[in-house]
């Protein structure tokens, strides 16, 4: 299984919702760390909840932060959270949302944030 990810800057990419199958193929892909952005419930009972994402990316050995953010409505604590989970999580780094506009977003915000 390939995750489609769109590469943001070196060491950070973005891709939408995952599942806990895509675990494995990020790993396989080379990213170290995995962000959540996406609150738990966000997108009904078809969507992981955020504590069985993050068994499975740590069975694969990867890095797991949640981060969940609402879309149109990122603050200044959670620009500075992302900014600090990039200063400490092993790169590269791949973070998912709905889409992967609002962790691209975040991303953003993260890079200007004080």
């Amino acid at each position: 299984m390939h995750i489609p990810t769109q590469s943001i800057a070196p060491g950070f990419a973005v891709a939408a919702q995952l599942s806990e199958d895509h675990m494995a193929a990020a790993a396989a892909q080379g990213f170290k760390s995995v962000v959540n952005n996406r609150p738990d419930g966000e997108g009904g009972s078809s969507q992981p909840l955020s504590q069985a994402l993050a068994v499975a990316a740590q069975a694969h050995g990867l890095h797991y932060v949640y981060l969940p953010v609402v879309s149109g409505a990122i603050t200044p604590e959670q620009a500075l959270a992302m900014q600090e989970a990039l200063k400490t999580a092993p790169q590269p780094v791949l973070a998912f949302c709905r889409s992967g506009a609002r962790s691209a977003q975040l991303y953003a915000l993260a890079q200007t944030a004080a």
